[in-house]
C-alpha cells in the first residue's frame, strides 16, 4: 500500500547510487492518511502487556478477588493495551491484592508501577503499569462506575485463554 515517491532535487550532481525516494503515507478509501506499518504505535505488539495483565489477574484470583476480568482495549486506546478488573470484599483484601500485584510484576516480570491512585480510600485502587491498568474495586464502586460498560468496545479476554485458573 505504501508507495515511494521521488524527491525533487536541485542538485544535478547527486550520486545516482543513493536513493532519493522516501516512503509516503498510504491513503484509505475516505482520504485519511495512515502511518506505514513500520511506524505503528505498538511495533512490538501487545504480548508483553498481555503477560502483565495475566499475572495481575492471577494474583487477584489467588487472593480471592471476585469478578476478575481482563479487557483488551488496545484497539480503543493508544495509551494502554489491557485493563484488569477485580472486586474485593474489604479494604484489607484490596490492599493485599494491590501489594502482591506490585511484587509479582516488579520482582517476577521486571516491570515497575508508574502510578497508584485510591490506595488510602480503598474503594477504587488504580495501578498504572503503562500498557496495563489494574482497577481494584469494592463492590459498590465497581457497580457505580461500571467501567466494563464504558469500555464496551474492548474485547473481554477469557481467563482460560490467558492460562489462568480459579483457585479452589
Amino acid at each position: 500500500m505504501s508507495e515511494k515517491q521521488p524527491v525533487e532535487s536541485s542538485d544535478a550532481g547527486e550520486d545516482p547510487s543513493v536513493s532519493t525516494e522516501v516512503p509516503s503515507k498510504s491513503v484509505d478509501e475516505i482520504g485519511i492518511s495512515a502511518t506505514p506499518k513500520d511506524r505503528a504505535i505498538r511495533p512490538l505488539g501487545t504480548e508483553a502487556a498481555k503477560k502483565l495483565a495475566a499475572a495481575a489477574a492471577q494474583v487477584a484470583l489467588d487472593n480471592n478477588g471476585q469478578d476478575v476480568a481482563v479487557l483488551d482495549v488496545s484497539a480503543q486506546s493508544a495509551e494502554f493495551d489491557f485493563f484488569v478488573f477485580a472486586t474485593g470484599t474489604s479494604r484489607r483484601q484490596l490492599h493485599a491484592i494491590s501489594e502482591q500485584i506490585d511484587d509479582v510484576l516488579e520482582k517476577d516480570l521486571g516491570d515497575k508501577r508508574m502510578g497508584i491512585e485510591g490506595y488510602e480510600e480503598s474503594r477504587w485502587i488504580v495501578l498504572d503499569y503503562g500498557s496495563v491498568v489494574i482497577h481494584l474495586f469494592d463492590d459498590e464502586t465497581r457497580e457505580y462506575y461500571d467501567l466494563e460498560s464504558l469500555w464496551a468496545d474492548g474485547t473481554l479476554v477469557p481467563l482460560e485463554d490467558l492460562g489462568l485458573i480459579q483457585p479452589e
